[in-house]
């Protein structure tokens, strides 16, 4: 590899507020991916249902789905990095509230369900904020890189939240001083978030807009429009939207690693983190190789491995296939989440960029949970494995679909210039 290409890759991070905005990412990532794990894990473990697992989904995404939009307004009419700050405070709040139900030993799942909700609305201010931040704080010259090493740092934190986040509940087995796992692992998650809120502190403050504009349904309809008539835009977000709705085997990991492969929370935390190391390798080669070329096959190459190796998964019964299959979901989806990302950022006026991105929220963001959902339902319906073969197979059917016939434009999309 060329010096000027790891120049490029790492340059970037010279600038003050992006390491700064990094590092505050990295650290709340991580605490999401550790409260994530032990959510499911501690769900799981009280009911035995793995609907319940899908509720986890349900439950975030129904108060996200109601707000998101007007979110996406309020991102583009205040301080976007004060919307963040107050986010991260909201989420340390409700690592706090898991820790104390945890060490209450509460014996129901419904406020957990309850604080779940809280994350949720918290997650429809923080995303568009989040998303439309970046642009802000970086020349336009380095936007490609820094938004490939900011989505290496999310990765990374999905590596490592869920595997430590494992090892902590794994050490309720064993217990160490007075608490017990899920407590260690809520316990950790609120330190983070905590030298998160600290670093975002330190951001130097942006001018908010000068003309502020009352939320309308002009207003927060405008997103929306902007996407509609950016049909490649609106294929690859909805391309992903279907990948994660139909695709969504993570949700249902407690109920492999217990039911299918015999084996408890330290595997859980390995499987988990699988997606994230081939993300993680994939969007550090993304930030010295951006894709430039060859853009519309790219993106659907990556959602097909997404959807095959789903369907590896579910039909294995052995942990290192697993977790090989994992992996090469990671790779697909980053080069996907790539894509897509840019073809938003780069083609998105700053004025409307919260409530563009707040839309993008709902295909991708909000499809998470839904998926988490749809994934519990069908598997309570038509059992585990069968819920994740189906669910790969369905991922592999819309790449088709959108490719040759709803969106053939995309498929022949060979450089970000060509959007429409």
């Amino acid at each position: 590899m060329s010096s000027h290409g790891v120049q490029g890759g790492f340059a970037v991070l010279k600038n003050r507020d992006f390491a700064l905005y990094l590092c505050a990412r990295f650290c709340s990532s991580i605490a999401a991916q550790m409260i994530v794990m032990a959510v499911g894990w501690q769900v799981y473990h009280l009911t035995g249902r793995v609907l319940d697992l899908g509720l986890i989904g349900l439950s975030q995404f129904l108060p996200f789905l109601l707000l998101v939009l007007f979110a996406g307004h309020v991102a583009d009419q205040f301080d976007r990095r004060l919307i963040i700050l107050l986010c991260l405070c909201a989420y340390g709040t409700c690592a706090l509230l898991l820790l104390a139900f945890a060490i209450a030993k509460l014996g129901s799942a419904l406020p957990i369900f309850a604080v779940l909700a809280v994350l949720g609305i918290a997650r429809a201010f923080q995303l568009p904020a989040s998303q439309s931040f970046v642009p802000t704080i970086v020349p336009a010259a380095t936007l490609r890189n820094a938004l490939a090493v900011n989505s290496s740092a999310n990765q990374i934190a999905t590596i490592v939240g869920p595997s430590a986040g494992g090892i902590l509940y794994a050490l309720s087995t064993a217990p160490v001083g007075r608490f017990g796992g899920a407590e260690r692992v809520y316990g950790a998650a609120a330190i983070l978030l905590l030298a998160a809120i600290g670093m975002i502190a330190m951001l130097h403050k942006r001018q908010a807009p000068g003309i502020r504009s009352a939320a309308s349904w002009a207003s927060l309809l405008q997103g929306i429009r902007f996407v509609w008539h950016r049909k490649t835009v609106l294929g690859a977000i909805s391309l992903d939207l279907f990948a994660v709705l139909f695709g969504g085997a993570t949700a249902l990991l407690p109920a492999f690693t217990r039911d299918v492969l015999h084996a408890g929370p330290d595997v859980f935390g390995y499987l988990r983190a699988a997606p994230g190391l081939g993300a993680v390798a994939t969007a550090l080669w993304l930030a010295f190789r951006p894709v430039s070329r060859h853009v519309g096959p790219t993106m659907f190459l990556g959602v097909a491995a997404f959807g095959a190796a789903t369907v590896v998964f579910g039909l294995t019964h052995t942990f290192w296939v697993a977790m090989a299959a994992l992996v090469i979901l990671g790779v697909g989806d980053m080069i996907s989440v790539f894509i897509r990302s840019l073809l938003v950022q780069l083609n998105t006026p700053d004025e409307i960029r919260g409530r563009v991105s707040a839309v993008n929220s709902v295909f991708i963001g909000a499809s998470n949970e839904l998926g988490e959902f749809e994934s519990g339902f069908t598997a309570a319906w038509f059992g585990l494995v069968p819920a994740i073969v189906l669910g790969g197979a369905a991922t592999l059917v819309v790449t088709v679909l959108w490719a040759r016939v709803f969106f053939p434009s995309l498929w022949r999309m060979r450089t970000f210039e060509q959007l429409n």
